[in-house]
């Protein structure tokens, strides 16, 4: 409802805390959708809050990492995901094995 509701101003970006808290996997494979649609067919920005790095991977053009307020990473979905302090801080070396 509140995509919709940020929708009717014709934004040229949309920033969205946490879109996926509380979603099933199910849901939040919708979202991910959704956030897509806004960004590739309507054509606007949209800046993402998100601790579900999945669903962050999944929608991300380009990705900053911050770890206590500061850049720990910032790049394309491939080199966040490989940087070796992303992996030990967000992802876990198991992750990543």
């Amino acid at each position: 409802m509140e995509i919709a509701r940020a929708l009717i101003c014709k934004p040229k970006l949309i920033l969205m805390d946490e879109p996926a808290a509380g979603m099933n996997d199910q849901e939040t494979l919708e979202i991910a959708k959704i956030i897509s649609e806004i960004r590739d067919v309507l054509g606007i920005t949209v800046l993402v809050v998100e601790h579900d790095m999945n669903l962050v991977m999944s929608i991300s053009d380009r990705i900053c990492v911050l770890d206590s307020g500061k850049i720990l990473a910032m790049g394309i979905p491939e080199e966040v995901k490989n940087h070796p302090e992303v992996i030990k801080v967000f992802l876990g070396d198991e992750a990543h094995a």
